[in-house]
């Protein structure tokens, strides 16, 4: 698809929702992954993938393992009787991870993915990855992370890895009231960065004050302006 509009692939066996930009321009393309919540699909960013296009990125969304075109049956099973969603996130978080090198090689040798200009953004689940795959050491250029943390009860929690937030244009956006992902972890997080680093303008917290994890119409559009602009700033 040239067109800019998204449509759906299999790319190294992950379905993927991708937007190409509708002009013809020079290739390698800047890139970016674009990672859901949890429960939903990468459908639920078809407009946000189609902005980025229109940018001039190949924009990927991905479905995360148990979720869209793979969705697990047993989800609210598990769920139950886990005690909560998080064990069972975490998992599904750590195995969407691990599958990124090899879709990343076949965006780059079949999609014109320019590797060099990676970026990666993430909703709630979604933000979980983000902090997570930085961790794990997943070369970018810029990083957005929404709604998310990236402190949870694991060695691979993405707080025991602040080095390779080092030199990341990182931008976090949480919300003032969620009870869901409280922000605190995020707060935290970049204050540590900033102790061990400095403060720079490549690192930036945004709080959406007085919104919970379930964003209204205009604190959305406001969230997606902010990733937007730092995509462009920071991913070209």
């Amino acid at each position: 698809m040239t067109d800019g509009r998204a449509s759906g692939h299999r790319v190294a066996g992950v379905p993927v929702l991708m937007a190409r930009p509708p002009a013809a321009i020079t290739t390698p393309l800047p890139t970016v992954l674009w990672f859901h919540g949890f429960r939903a699909d990468a459908l639920a960013h078809a407009a946000e993938l189609e902005r980025c296009a229109r940018a001039g990125f190949l924009a990927v969304g991905i479905d995360a393992v148990g979720h869209g075109a793979r969705t697990d049956s047993t989800i609210a099973d598990r769920i139950a009787r886990d005690g909560g969603a998080m064990p069972l996130m975490l998992e599904q978080v750590e195995q969407t991870v691990h599958e990124l090198p090899a879709l990343l090689q076949r965006l780059e040798a079949d999609d014109d993915a320019d590797l060099s200009s990676l970026s990666v953004v993430g909703i709630s689940m979604g933000a979980f990855l983000v902090y997570r795959a930085i961790a794990a050491g997943l070369s970018l250029r810029s990083a957005i992370a929404l709604l998310g943390s990236p402190a949870w009860p694991s060695a691979t929690s993405a707080h025991h890895s602040p080095e390779r937030f080092r030199d990341l244009a990182l931008l976090s956006i949480t919300a003032e009231a969620d009870v869901s992902v409280p922000p605190a972890a995020v707060v935290h997080f970049h204050a540590d960065l900033d102790e061990r680093y400095g403060e720079t303008l490549m690192r930036r917290h945004d709080v959406l004050r007085g919104a919970g994890h379930l964003l209204g119409a205009n604190d959305w559009a406001h969230a997606m302006s902010l990733t937007h602009a730092w995509l462009v700033h920071h991913g070209t």
